[in-house]
């Protein structure tokens, strides 16, 4: 195996030289460069990460921690973060914590061991409950959720306001007895739930809430049991595509025709809700947008760690479908 001396060697240059060049750093001529990368490549030259990183004490990694990497949003923000950190030339370990704080201890855990340089995280309630930036060694930039009192970078959607629009929409169609699903171990679902109950206060309606896991197992299975308990509301609102997907199948199971017998709305304009007919009534987030500014603004923080705590509030879209049609347009 190539060492770095032979390199040298190959390319008539100092070992100090080529550990300049294939570290990017400037002041080394164009004509230098050309040597060493040729020689490199002709010896098929790999760096030794390991004592590199031993010796910068940086690893040029980035840790990315999300609840569920099975959930399309989830997926679409690691693709921005994986998209920029390339171009930047950083690495990215991605985790998953199935909103368990267990293993979202564990997974932090691991950072530090990996000396990470910086890390992107979805954190569950107990976290974001006490969360300071100053307990980890490394920057955190909070994606998806934070609180408002919450001193960290972060990217989020304006929840409050998008669940607000959202149960709006469904009144102002002729759909005020509604029920949403949300996820209460997550600080969005306790978000949109806000959002709701403020919609739902204002127009001087009933709330009803029904507290679910962020799956599609355990919404549909939620479903089942909502609707052996008579009367049916005229709409549901789903806080994540998950849960939305959950709900559809178990209306279809049941029997229950949207819209023409409930309407049917939520979060996530994932391509099955074109897709199904009717189509599905959505609040569309920005998704890679999220992602995308996550890393930027990690990027920021490690290249001036003192500067002022960022936060990035995103605001959704209303996609309006046929799920949620006006009373009077379904006859």
């Amino acid at each position: 195996m190539a060492q770095i001396k032979d390199v040298a060697h190959q390319a008539g240059v100092s070992v100090a030289s080529v550990s300049r060049v294939l570290a990017g750093h400037a002041g080394v001529s164009e004509s230098i460069r050309q040597r060493v990368l040729a020689a490199a490549q002709a010896l098929d030259y790999r760096p030794d990460l390991a004592a590199r990183r031993l010796r910068s004490r940086r690893t040029d990694t980035i840790g990315l921690i999300v609840s569920d990497v099975r959930n399309p949003f989830f997926t679409e923000i690691s693709r921005a973060v994986e998209d920029v950190a390339y171009q930047n030339h950083f690495r990215v370990i991605l985790c998953n914590t199935d909103e368990n704080p267990e293993k979202e201890a564990f997974y932090l855990d691991l950072m530090r061991d990996e000396n990470v340089t910086g890390v992107i995280l979805s954190p569950t309630l107990a976290l974001l409950a006490d969360f300071r930036s100053a307990d980890y060694p490394f920057p955190v930039v909070l994606v998806d959720r934070c609180d408002r009192d919450t001193a960290a970078d972060a990217v989020v959607l304006d929840n409050v306001d998008a669940a607000y629009r959202l149960t709006t929409h469904l009144i102002e169609n002729g759909h005020p007895r509604n029920v949403l699903f949300y996820g209460a171990a997550s600080a969005t679902g306790c978000q949109r739930r806000e959002g709701y109950m403020a919609a739902m206060a204002a127009h001087g309606l009933e709330p009803q809430v029904e507290a679910v896991t962020a799956t599609v197992d355990h919404a549909r299975s939620a479903a089942h049991k909502f609707f052996c308990r008579p009367p049916h509301p005229e709409a549901l609102i789903a806080s994540n595509g998950l849960i939305l997907l959950g709900l559809l199948e178990a209306l279809r199971e049941v029997k229950i025709k949207v819209p023409e017998q409930i309407a049917l709305t939520g979060f996530d304009d994932l391509p099955w809700t074109r897709l199904v007919e009717p189509g599905i009534t959505v609040i569309a987030q920005p998704t890679y947008d999220i992602g995308q500014a996550a890393i930027e603004l990690l990027l920021q923080r490690i290249a001036q760690p003192a500067q002022a705590v960022r936060r990035v509030v995103l605001r959704g879209e209303l996609r309006e479908r046929d799920s949620s049609k006006k009373r009077n347009a379904r006859r």
